[in-house]
């Protein structure tokens, strides 16, 4: 984009041009915007100098456009109709909205949050683009440059104030094994949990966390083998092929598919914990509508959903 070239060009010019495209008269098109037909002659001259053509040609039926007028014609009117968005008052139209929001998500939790919040915004906003990140570190500085417009991870002890959160949900950890497993029907101990190896999932900025056993990050690993993964439905594939365990928040158990052949087995009473996940975004998006009205959507589609889960229980 030449700015400079852009600087020395008088934007109202754009919306005269537009004026005579549509009324085809000169007389006219200085009446609808409130100005002298001199006035309209003199801007029509110097559209004329901006575009090096003639644009408009006298006729019995007023003016005609030439080929180049024609040729502007076909953009003109969206250019200004994407002006006259940019300079609205702020009014959000979901139905109409058309751009891109970006959230930072992980999988276990887009698993149970995704399916009903898309089904809301294909309701609400059809042509919304949403666009989900599962690995994201550093998401704070993402939210604060703009690559990220919400974070929905596991709380932290501290947020700066240039960020405003919103409490979504909590859930117990569980350990999930197949269902043959031999921990099924035993006691969960920490050396008991240690003789087998387990799967990590992938957590976000996890150093930045208060202490991983305060927020339910906990990986019993022994002498065993250990993996991490990102991925659920992977680890779930792993789980029903092998001993390795797998340390996750129990909600997860409600899925049937995915979680087939699976079992969620209590924390050992010194580990049990539970996983706080908040909504997060940077004030300097609290005042767009588009904005507020995700932050809401997000928001109520987990009321939604822990709703479910009471009648279901």
């Amino acid at each position: 984009m030449n700015l400079n070239k852009l600087s020395r060009v008088d934007l109202n010019l754009l919306v005269a041009l537009q004026a005579l495209l549509e009324e085809r008269s000169v007389s006219r098109a200085a009446d609808r915007l409130a100005i002298t037909q001199p006035a309209m002659s003199k801007t029509l001259s110097r559209l004329r100098d901006t575009f090096k053509d003639p644009l408009f040609s006298r006729s019995k039926r007023g003016i005609q456009p030439t080929p180049r007028a024609q040729a502007l014609s076909i953009e003109l009117q969206q250019i200004l109709g994407n002006i006259d968005t940019l300079l609205d008052s702020g009014d959000f139209d979901p139905a109409q909205y058309q751009g891109e929001m970006t959230v930072a998500i992980s999988e276990y939790v887009g698993f149970t949050l995704l399916p009903p919040l898309t089904a809301r915004l294909q309701n609400l906003a059809p042509k919304l683009r949403l666009r989900t990140i599962t690995r994201a570190e550093g998401q704070l500085d993402m939210l604060a440059s703009g690559d990220l417009d919400f974070s929905i991870q596991i709380a932290r002890g501290h947020y700066p104030e240039l960020f405003r959160i919103h409490p979504l949900a909590s859930s117990p950890l569980a350990v999930f094994v197949r269902r043959d497993h031999p921990l099924v029907g035993q006691t969960l101990t920490v050396p008991l949990l240690e003789q087998y190896p387990s799967i990590s999932l992938y957590v976000a900025d996890r150093s930045d966390l208060m202490v991983e056993a305060e927020r339910g990050e906990i990986l019993v690993g022994g002498h065993q083998g250990t993996l991490e993964t990102s991925h659920l439905l992977t680890a779930f594939e792993i789980l029903r092929e092998t001993d390795y365990t797998l340390f996750c928040p129990a909600y997860l158990a409600r899925s049937d598919g995915a979680t087939r052949d699976i079992v969620a087995l209590p924390m050992p009473p010194e580990f049990a914990q539970t996983v706080e996940y908040t909504l997060v975004a940077h004030h300097r998006t609290q005042q767009s509508p588009v904005h507020q009205w995700l932050w809401d959507q997000i928001i109520d589609t987990v009321k939604t959903l822990r709703v479910r889960t009471v009648h279901r229980g």
